[in-house]
């Protein structure tokens, strides 16, 4: 149990977590733009920067040629993009040993 302590008031820290379809949906109704964030935040309960935070996450974001995704797939591409560029290193070491013999 966190307490903190702001303008002499002690009110104890609330770590609520959510599911990622909750998160989605605040995120979608934020960029749907029938309402504002400071509405949203008060509505169901977050903080300003979680809201922020999530739209950051899950965010459409559209590509020049008209494709929409988020920040969470583009980190998740580049993770698997990663992987394969160490995965090929890996291959072309293996196969540089077998050639020589």
């Amino acid at each position: 149990m966190d307490l903190y302590a702001w303008k002499g008031v002690f009110k104890m820290a609330k770590n609520k977590s959510y599911d990622e379809d909750f998160k989605k949906m605040i995120v979608e109704l934020y960029e749907s733009h029938t309402t504002t964030g400071a509405e949203i935040t008060r509505e169901y309960g977050i903080g300003n920067s979680t809201l922020y935070k999530w739209v950051q996450l899950y965010g459409k974001i559209q590509s020049p040629d008209g494709e929409v995704t988020n920040n969470k797939e583009i980190k998740k591409l580049k993770k698997e993009i990663n992987d394969l560029k160490i995965e090929n290193e890996i291959l072309k070491k293996a196969m540089a040993i077998f050639t020589q013999k």
